[in-house]
């Protein structure tokens, strides 16, 4: 599996390179790659989302200079935003909760690195997939899979704003609140060093 740097990229832009990269891995022509990424401001509503998930209406958010669109990935509602790292692993897999699981530890295993104490907890539930510092919640994990070949995947709170996770209902969890590597340490410019851990983890898996 290969891993490509887009840099900022609008949220429609990159599933469109996901959809073509699916279908390279569905002819046999590729092993599959891994996506890093930043996002533009965006909502993304997940199968399993509803109109309660943005309580103000879409168009509000919208005038707050926040697009809102809808997604084929598992899960509820989720922001992205300029210093969050996306990483998208477009990459056959054989059990969901198996790569559900890897990514997460992937992450658990960069933020230790950031000297943060992270768990995921897939294990209790769909609804807790993602990692998290304790009671907060600091990364995201949303997936479809389609043939064998999983599309969309993490996101990290590395230096992103946090407020527009207070603004609407993040994971169908109300009273959970979001946390960033920033917050947690102090420390911000760690983009490049959580992305290279967690590239580094899930590729040596292929």
């Amino acid at each position: 599996m290969q891993v490509r740097h887009l840099g900022l990229i609008d949220y429609q832009q990159a599933l469109e390179l996901q959809l073509a990269e699916r279908e390279r891995v569905w002819s046999g022509e590729s092993d599959g790659t891994l996506f890093l990424l930043e996002h533009h401001a965006v909502y993304t509503l997940g199968r399993r989302s509803s109109d309660a998930d943005l309580p103000m209406g879409e168009d509000w958010y919208r005038s707050q200079g926040i697009d809102v669109l809808r997604s084929d990935r598992g899960g509820k509602l989720t922001y992205h935003g300029p210093g969050q790292l996306v990483g998208y692993p477009v990459r056959p897999v054989a059990r969901i909760v198996d790569h559900v699981c890897a990514m997460e530890q992937a992450i658990v295993r960069a933020l230790a690195a950031e000297g943060i104490e992270a768990r995921g907890r897939s294990d209790e539930g769909a609804v807790y997939a993602g990692v998290w510092a304790g009671e907060r919640k600091i990364a995201s994990i949303g997936v479809h899979v389609s043939r064998g070949v999983a599309i969309h995947g993490f996101a990290v709170n590395v230096d992103n704003d946090l407020q527009p996770f207070e603004w609407a209902v993040a994971c169908g969890l109300p009273d959970t609140r979001m946390t960033s590597v920033c917050r947690e340490t102090g420390q911000t410019g760690r983009m490049g060093a959580v992305g290279a851990a967690i590239a580094h983890d899930l590729i040596s898996l292929t």
